[in-house]
């Protein structure tokens, strides 16, 4: 008895003191070197699947005033590069972080350049997807009615699948590690802020 107490109180050791999965998973940076996750261990991130030229694009705009307004309270935007919708991540990881310095002048971390749905997926954007899956769009927003009806012509079971439905895809991750949230590209970015202030 004495045994299996111990033995019990062991694994709630175990569990308590387990590195969150997210800070397991490393990635690479836009010089290829690998960053951990674990990096950003105790800060709020929202992490992003970006392009360049994507009618989204425009969103970099707002992610620096976000990041600029929140980042002294320990918040970080995570930028990954992603050339799976309409090819429209090209190019190289400096000709993108040149794009996005001259155009938008981002300040927070960009990446390697990544796949976030297929075989070659990243490990990050697999997690990202298993812990928040797809619920859908907001159909009473004009953009998400499009997006919607876009993505249905090419898929009628698209909905049912938590793979990333496009570019500027957001997850929120609390200091703990934990994904809070996921919002759509068509997601109003007070939406997100009001989220995150509750996190910081």
């Amino acid at each position: 008895m004495k045994k299996s107490a111990l033995l019990l109180a062991a694994l709630c050791i175990l569990n308590l003191t387990a590195k969150p999965r997210l800070y397991r998973i490393t990635v690479s940076d836009t010089n290829n070197q690998p960053v951990s996750m674990a990096d950003y261990k105790g800060q709020v991130l929202l992490i992003v699947n970006t392009a360049t030229r994507c009618g989204f694009t425009p969103q970099y705009n707002e992610l620096e005033a976000l990041y600029e307004k929140y980042a002294p309270q320990g918040f970080c935007i995570l930028d990954f590069p992603c050339n799976q919708f309409g090819a429209q991540a090209p190019g190289s990881n400096a000709e993108i972080h040149q794009f996005c310095t001259a155009n938008f002048h981002i300040q927070f971390p960009q990446f390697d350049k990544i796949d976030v749905n297929g075989p070659n997926a990243s490990p990050l954007f697999t997690y990202l997807k298993r812990k928040a899956p797809f619920r859908g769009f907001d159909l009473n927003d004009e953009t998400g009615k499009f997006m919607h009806q876009m993505l249905l012509k090419k898929d009628t079971e698209y909905a049912k699948k938590p793979d990333i439905k496009w570019n500027f895809t957001k997850f929120l991750i609390n200091r703990h590690g934990k994904v809070v949230a996921r919002f759509e590209p068509t997601a109003k970015m007070k939406e997100i802020e009001e989220v995150l202030q509750k996190l910081l």
